[in-house]
């Protein structure tokens, strides 16, 4: 009988693992969602909302609203701030988080290449943790190649992620190279593969991610 237990709960932590601790190299689909709406010529408002689906893609375990305010001081510069309200899996049940960031993008080009450098500073605040700041920097840089009437134009980026709490720590990177276009005038439309490693404990995890994104311009 005592056996039997034995079975029965190594088989239950097995699946509890499956579930919830992601297999280092696992396969996953994001899918982002904005609307932008332009106030003037330097100011936008733009709306977004992103799907993630883990473990092979079969388990859908993240999901956030974010509501932004961009402002273009000069031609090579623009700010911006906004909320983030996210929803992710965690022990079984979606637990809340709340983000509110500013941004600060530095915009410029170069023998055809056209290059973004944007710094991001996040308050993460929850109700099952404890709360944090976070650092993150995205460079991008969109090589000089525009193919077919759609105007399909790669790009690579790479963003870091640096978390200021008990200890601070470079915990995340997403290395990306994917392919942008315009379907018409206002909706634009890319297609990406990202390299995504976190930090858990002391080692590193891998996600290979298949993401798509979707942005109507208004």
């Amino acid at each position: 009988m005592k056996k039997t237990y034995f079975i029965i709960i190594s088989l239950a932590l097995i699946a509890w693992v499956r579930a919830y601790a992601y297999d280092d190299g696992d396969f996953q689909v994001w899918n982002t969602d904005t609307e932008e709406f332009k106030i003037n010529k330097d100011a936008k408002i733009a709306f977004e909302e992103e799907f993630r689906w883990a473990d092979n893609a079969d388990e859908f375990y993240y999901h956030h609203y974010d509501v932004g305010f961009f402002y273009n001081l000069k031609e090579y510069f623009n700010i911006g701030g906004g909320y983030r309200h996210i929803y992710e899996g965690k022990k079984g049940e979606f637990k809340l988080g709340n983000e509110p960031y500013i941004t600060a993008t530095l915009l410029w080009g170069l023998s055809g290449l056209k290059f973004e450098d944007r710094n991001r500073m996040e308050y993460r605040h929850f109700d099952y943790q404890a709360d944090s700041w976070r650092y993150r920097n995205k460079f991008t840089m969109k090589l000089p190649w525009k193919f077919t009437k759609l105007e399909i134009q790669p790009y690579l980026s790479d963003e870091i992620f640096i978390g200021f709490s008990k200890i601070n720590e470079l915990n995340q990177n997403r290395f990306s190279s994917g392919l942008g276009m315009n379907l018409t005038n206002n909706l634009k439309a890319e297609i990406y593969y990202m390299l995504q490693s976190t930090k858990s404990s002391d080692k590193w995890v891998d996600a290979n991610v298949l993401g798509t994104k979707i942005r109507l311009i208004f």
